[in-house]
């Protein structure tokens, strides 16, 4: 059977398409996620808090954190990350802490970290969020 330059063109394309999405697959890469991979956590007085995760933009997983959010409150924002808030349970309108780390494990530890350094007696996780692949 002859093939002709065009239709043997169209196949090596095909060909081609197919090996770039195997090779997306067995790298774990998710095209859809790492367009949604923007993040925000709100923090405020009182154990307040807000969270977006996945969304398109920073800016607007920072705005729906800040709505969620009840008072005067501030954002963090992460990109493929976690973020945890930890506040003191004895007082939970004193001493808190947060931290934006790649990991959850790491932002759990930190954010409780943070609350001691600032005189937490008894810290705890309040909230806790990661956006795509954190």
């Amino acid at each position: 059977m002859i093939v002709s330059g065009p239709a043997r063109r169209f196949a090596l394309f095909v060909f081609g398409v197919m090996v770039a999405i195997g090779a997306a697959r067995v790298t774990g890469e998710n095209f859809i996620a790492e367009a949604n991979a923007a993040g925000a956590f709100a923090i405020g007085q009182c154990a307040a808090y807000g969270q977006a995760y996945d969304y398109p933009a920073e800016n607007l997983a920072k705005e729906a954190a800040l709505k969620q959010c009840k008072g005067s409150c501030t954002a963090v924002t992460m990109k493929k990350a976690c973020a945890a808030f930890s506040v003191d349970m004895t007082n939970p309108c004193g001493p808190h802490g947060y931290a934006v780390r790649p990991k959850i494990s790491a932002s759990l530890n930190e954010a409780t970290r943070e609350c001691y350094k600032y005189g937490g007696k008894e810290c705890v996780i309040r909230a806790w969020v990661c956006d795509a692949k954190g």
